[in-house]
């Protein structure tokens, strides 16, 4: 990543001979292109160097050898395809990242003299459809735009709610907070607040809030020890639950810390947290606080268990099986790979070849990135 980043930064040139007619506006537009790029490098050393921020797994990486002119005629050819060309607008802008595809619709714009994602629109329908348009916005866009889907109109989709705001780190629901204001023109706690209600509606806010501490070098064990019986207290060993304690702990505490709380609370309570959601609480909530929970202790393994399911429940849940290949393949999908195969001893390749069909198969075992 570094030698493209490197490579890209010293050769892209300011101008191109190809463009006479926005000089200004592509000089702005390379520019852009080439902080996105640097950014998107600095993301990726997370993965050597640590940081509060999550280490990145991705299946989808930057495309070393990029021609974004190349990929723009591409494209605009098997748009214009008789029947339409989807294996290579599939090869393209699955093999792309995010700041890739971006360059390829400007240059794709700049060429056809219309909106890449209006004609891919127009191009293609059905689940496809879904996966491509889904692919050309930023992982922070998609992830703010599937939070609008679950909250729009009559009756709200809690599962995908749940799913989206409890599973998201808290500098991804930083980021997708702001995201979501730029594009809705309105704050996402006050949409989540209108859409739900109780006690469900308190733990999203409070996670919306972002109020979870950093991850700390130093382990603070009085504060685990008095976290673990302030659960067990405020659930277990009382009459009722006193929700807000857990959700006051569950929202506030950073990852590792409640790693170790869970683990010591087993030495207060006869049951494990998870045993003691399902004994104390119902509905919406219990499906919240289980996910926290699984995702505290294995984010990916969460996701490896969701994509399972939806795949395997009758009349396969496929909004569920996109929205996470999409939304983690430049994020950690990499890593659900691997707590597929260890959790259910076959391959995610096998599994989505098995369960899906045609050009939306194609699509998924192309973001998947190969079979284990």
């Amino acid at each position: 990543m570094l030698a493209y980043c490197l490579w890209y930064l010293n050769t892209t040139p300011t101008s191109s001979p190809h463009c006479t007619s926005y000089p200004v506006l592509e000089l702005f537009h390379l520019t852009q292109v080439k902080m996105a790029l640097v950014s998107e490098f600095l993301g990726q050393l997370t993965l050597y160097f640590g940081s509060e921020s999550e280490p990145k797994y991705p299946t989808v990486v930057p495309f070393p050898d990029f021609d974004p002119e190349r990929d723009a005629a591409r494209i605009e050819t098997a748009i214009k395809t008789k029947g339409v060309d989807e294996q290579t607008i599939i090869d393209i802008l699955t093999k792309r990242s995010y700041t890739q595809r971006r360059e390829i619709a400007f240059n794709y714009e700049r060429r056809a003299k219309k909106d890449m994602i209006t004609a891919l629109k127009g191009a293609l329908s059905g689940s496809l459809e879904t996966v491509v348009l889904g692919l050309m916005k930023s992982t922070a866009q998609y992830d703010a735009s599937e939070l609008k889907a679950s909250m729009k109109g009559l009756g709200t989709d809690e599962e995908s709610l749940i799913e989206m705001v409890c599973s998201r780190s808290n500098e991804e629901l930083v980021e997708i907070k702001r995201v979501y204001k730029e594009l809705f023109k309105k704050d996402l706690e006050k949409d989540v607040a209108g859409d739900t209600s109780g006690n469900f509606c308190k733990l999203l806010l409070a996670l919306v809030q972002t109020k979870r501490e950093a991850p700390s070098n130093l382990v603070d064990y009085e504060k685990i020890d008095a976290d673990a019986k302030a659960l067990y207290e405020a659930g277990v060993k009382r009459r009722g639950t006193d929700v807000a304690t857990w959700i006051s702990i569950m929202s506030e505490r950073s990852v590792p810390h409640l790693q170790k709380v869970f683990d010591r609370y087993k030495s207060y309570s006869p049951y494990n947290m998870q045993e003691s959601i399902h004994k104390e609480v119902k509905g919406d909530l219990e499906k919240s606080f289980l996910t926290l929970v699984d995702c505290f202790e294995n984010k990916q393994l969460y996701f490896a268990n969701r994509l399972c399911n939806a795949m395997k429940s009758k009349g396969a849940k496929e909004k569920v099986v996109t929205r996470i290949m999409v939304s983690r393949c430049e994020v950690d999908l990499m890593k659900i790979r691997t707590e597929f195969k260890k959790q259910y001893g076959k391959s995610l390749y096998q599994t989505i070849a098995e369960h899906t069909k045609g050009d939306y198969q194609r699509a998924l075992l192309s973001l998947c990135g190969g079979d284990d």
